[in-house]
């Protein structure tokens, strides 16, 4: 279980693949419309459609000749127990959490 909310926190660490997360809330998006509001390659977003596919947040599926992302929200319920186990986190906030990580890992 450890193995998997590392690769989930891993994904979800990069606020523009949490942007992505976010758009896939309201329904399934080609690769190229989750391109578009981006400043970056369609590589660049691939890879981290790659990422975020690896850590079950979402799914690819190919529908004719264009490749579509759906949210799997499903991966997200093991992390958010997890955060709910330390009280401070309700409702998840990953916004608040990237923060605490941040200072937590400049004490150390």
């Amino acid at each position: 279980m450890s193995t998997d909310l590392d690769t989930v926190f891993g994904a979800l660490a990069d606020p523009t693949r949490r942007a992505i997360l976010a758009m896939l809330l309201e329904d399934d998006m080609a690769v190229t419309d989750v391109a578009e509001p981006f400043e970056m390659s369609l590589a660049a977003i691939s890879k981290h459609l790659v990422i975020l596919t690896r850590a079950g947040l979402i799914s690819q599926e190919k529908r004719g000749r264009v490749k579509w992302c759906k949210l799997e929200p499903d991966a997200l319920r093991a992390a958010s127990v997890w955060m709910q186990g330390f009280g401070q986190f309700e409702p998840v906030n990953l916004d608040a959490f990237e923060i605490f990580l941040e200072r937590e890992l400049r004490q150390e």
